[in-house]
C-alpha cells in the first residue's frame, strides 16, 4: 500500500489479516446458521431487535423464558416481558437502524464479524500511537489470532462484541486528548451491559495508577461505579426481579445469604468472608491457570509483564474469577472478550517503554526485562517482600546459561500460530463440527453433507409455518423462527399474549434427530430427548395437536386439526428406534 507516496507494507499486512479474519469468520458463522447450529441466545437477540423495529423495545417472550418468574416461580413466559431486566444493554439502539434494513438473524452474525473486524483496525491505529509498524502490526495480528476473540466472534451474537471497538476507541481518544469523544465512549461501554461499568473502572484506575490523567481516572471510576450501583439496585428491578433473584444468585451466589441478593449486599457478603474470597480468586486452580495462559499465549506472555494490563484487564479478569459455574473461566465465551482491549493496551505500554529493540533480541532477555518492570511495580514499601523475591528472581536468571536464544519475533509469531492451533481444535460453538468431532469417547461427528441434508429436512417443514403463527421450537430452531412476536422453547407450550390470555402456541417444531445423535455424549440433549417425546406423545395423544410433518427425525405439530397420515407413520417408525433412550432411568 502506497499513501503519500511512501509504501506501507505493515498496513498492508495488517488490512490483508483482517480481511481474511473476517472472510473466515462470517462464512464458519454463517455456516454455523444455515446447517442449525447456532442456538437460543441468537434466537434472543434476534426477537429483541425485531421487537425493536416494531417500536416494543427490549420486549422478549424468549428472554422472559428464562426468567424467574419463569425458572423459578413457574409461570408461563410472556410477550411483553422487558429484557432490561436481565441485561441492560441500550447500545443495541446504535443498530436498530441497520436491522431495520436487513431484518433476519444473519444480520447480526455479520455485525458481529464486522465490529471485532473494526475493532482490530482501530486497535493498529492505537499501537502506532507509540510504536513503529512492525510491533503494531505484530500486536494486530496477535489480537485476530486470539482465543479470547475467535471463540466468542464464532458464538451467537452477543453484546459484548461492542467492548472491544469502543475500548480501543476510548483508548484513542485518551491518547490524543480529544476528551468529548472519551466521555462519549465511555458512555457507550456503560451502555453496553450492566456490567460495562466494570471495565470502565478498570481504565479508570490505570489514568490514576498511572499518574497520567489521575483527576479524570478518579471521575470514571466513580461514574463506572455509581452507574453499577444505581443501575443494578434501582434501574433494573423497575422491569423485573432477575438481577437480585436470579442472575446475581447464580454467578455471585455464594457470598449472600437466602435467595436473593442486591450488588450491594453481594459486596458486602465479600467483604466479610474474605477468605471464601480468596479461595473463589484461585480455584480451581488448574482451569485459572489454564485461562490465564490462554489470554498471555497470542501476546507472546507479555501482558503477564505489563502493569498496565494487570491494571487495566485486571477488574473484568477479577469479575470473572470470584464468579461461580463453569462459563466465567471459558475462554471461548463472550464474557472473556472483555478481558482483551486492557491486555491489548498493556502490551502496547510495555514495548513502548523503550524495549522496541528487544523484538529482535532472544527471549531470554525479554523474560529478564519482563521481570524488572514487575519489580518496579512493587517498588512500594508495601510490597517490599514481593520485590526482594522478583530482584532475586532477575539476579538467578541473568546467571543461567544463554537459554532461550530464540528470537522474540519468531517466538511470538510461534505463540500466535499456537493460539490459532488450541483455538480451532477445540471447536469453538459447535462451529467446526463438520470438521472435528464433538465428542471423541463416545464419538460424536455430524460431516458436513449430513449437517446440509439434515438443514434441508428443517427448511421444508418451516416453509409451512407461517410468518405471525406463535410457534413453540427446539433450541437451534429457535433463531429461524424469532423473527415474530410470538414464539418460546419447546417442550413449553404455553405463553401469555398482549391480551394478558394465557394461551397455547399454533405450531410446534421439535429436532428430535439432533438430540437422539447427540444424547449418547450429553446428558442434557438426553433429558430434553425423553421430556420432548413425552410432551409429543401428550398433546398428540389428547388430540389437542395433530402431526402434520415428520422428516428426518423433525416433527412439525399443529393445533386442532388433523394428522397427517404419513407423517403419524414416519414418527411411529422414529418413536420405536429411540425407545430404549426414552426408557433410560437417568440420562
Amino acid at each position: 500500500m502506497v499513501l503519500n507516496g511512501r509504501k506501507h507494507p505493515y498496513l498492508t499486512g495488517v488490512i490483508a489479516v483482517a480481511i481474511a479474519f473476517f472472510v473466515l469468520m462470517l462464512g464458519l458463522t454463517l455456516h454455523r446458521y444455515f446447517t442449525f447450529y447456532a442456538s437460543y441466545d441468537q434466537g434472543i437477540f434476534n426477537q429483541v431487535f425485531w421487537n425493536g423495529i416494531h417500536g416494543r423495545f427490549f420486549q422478549s417472550s424468549l428472554s422472559s423464558q428464562l426468567s424467574t418468574n419463569v425458572v423459578h416461580n413457574g409461570e408461563v413466559p410472556s410477550v411483553f416481558y422487558h429484557r432490561l431486566g436481565q441485561h441492560f444493554t441500550p447500545a443495541l439502539l446504535l443498530w436498530i437502524p441497520l436491522y431495520s434494513l436487513f431484518p433476519a438473524p444473519t444480520t447480526l452474525t455479520v455485525l458481529q464479524v464486522t465490529l471485532v473486524t473494526a475493532a482490530g483496525l482501530l486497535l493498529y491505529s492505537l499501537a502506532r500511537q507509540y510504536l513503529q509498524p512492525r510491533l503494531a502490526a505484530i500486536i494486530t495480528f496477535s489480537f485476530y489470532g486470539a482465543n479470547a476473540i475467535i471463540g466468542p466472534t464464532l458464538s451467537n451474537f452477543h453484546d459484548i462484541c461492542q467492548v472491544p471497538l469502543f475500548t480501543f476507541g476510548l483508548f484513542l481518544a485518551m491518547e490524543k486528548r480529544r476528551w468529548w469523544l472519551f466521555w462519549l465512549l465511555a458512555v457507550l461501554i456503560l451502555a453496553v451491559r450492566e456490567d460495562g461499568g466494570v471495565s470502565l473502572f478498570g481504565v479508570g484506575f490505570y489514568m490514576i495508577a498511572s499518574r497520567r490523567f489521575p483527576r479524570i481516572g478518579l471521575g470514571v471510576c466513580v461514574l463506572a461505579f455509581g452507574y453499577m450501583l444505581v443501575l443494578t439496585n434501582l434501574i433494573m428491578p423497575l422491569f423485573s426481579a432477575d438481577i437480585s433473584q436470579r442472575f446475581m444468585m447464580e454467578r455471585f451466589g455464594q457470598y449472600a445469604e437466602g435467595t436473593e441478593a442486591s450488588t450491594v449486599e453481594i459486596i458486602w457478603g465479600m467483604v466479610r468472608n474474605p477468605w471464601r474470597l480468596f479461595v473463589e480468586l484461585v480455584t480451581p486452580v488448574d482451569r485459572t491457570i489454564t485461562y490465564f495462559l490462554a489470554h498471555w499465549l497470542p501476546f507472546a506472555f507479555v501482558p503477564a509483564f505489563s502493569p498496565s494490563a494487570w491494571a487495566i484487564a485486571g477488574f473484568p479478569l477479577l469479575k470473572l474469577l470470584l464468579g461461580q459455574g463453569q462459563s466465567v473461566l471459558a475462554i471461548n465465551i463472550r464474557y472473556a472478550m472483555t478481558v482483551v482491549p486492557g491486555l491489548c493496551y498493556g502490551t502496547i505500554l510495555w514495548w513502548a517503554a523503550g524495549r522496541e529493540k528487544l523484538i529482535d533480541a532472544p527471549v531470554r532477555d525479554l523474560i529478564a526485562s519482563g521481570l524488572i518492570s514487575l519489580g518496579n511495580f512493587f517498588s512500594y514499601p508495601i510490597f517490599r517482600g514481593v520485590q526482594t523475591i522478583i530482584s532475586k528472581l532477575v539476579n538467578w536468571w541473568e546467571k543461567q546459561p544463554k537459554l532461550l536464544k530464540l528470537s522474540m519475533q519468531r517466538f511470538w509469531i510461534i505463540c500466535i500460530c499456537l493460539s490459532l492451533v488450541f483455538t480451532f481444535t477445540s471447536n469453538p460453538n459447535r462451529t467446526l463440527s463438520f470438521l472435528i468431532p464433538d465428542s471423541i469417547r463416545p464419538l460424536v461427528y455430524v460431516p458436513i453433507n449430513i449437517q446440509w441434508k439434515h438443514a434441508g429436512s428443517i427448511r421444508s417443514l418451516l416453509d409451512r409455518i407461517p410468518t405471525d403463527g406463535s410457534v413453540a421450537a427446539t433450541t437451534y430452531i429457535v433463531p429461524h423462527l424469532s423473527g415474530r412476536r410470538e414464539i418460546i422453547r419447546f417442550p413449553a407450550l404455553e405463553f401469555q399474549n398482549d391480551r394478558r390470555e394465557v394461551v397455547s402456541v399454533d405450531y410446534a417444531i421439535a429436532d428430535l434427530w439432533q438430540l437422539k445423535k447427540y444424547q449418547v455424549a450429553f446428558k442434557t440433549d438426553c433429558q430434553i430427548l425423553q421430556d420432548s417425546v413425552r410432551t409429543i406423545d401428550k398433546i398428540f395423544g389428547n388430540q389437542l395437536y395433530g402431526i402434520v410433518g415428520f422428516e428426518d427425525g423433525v416433527i412439525l405439530l399443529q393445533k386442532g386439526v388433523q394428522s397427517n397420515p404419513d407423517a403419524i407413520s414416519a414418527w411411529q417408525i422414529f418413536r420405536e428406534e429411540i425407545t430404549p433412550i426414552l426408557n433410560k432411568p437417568k440420562c
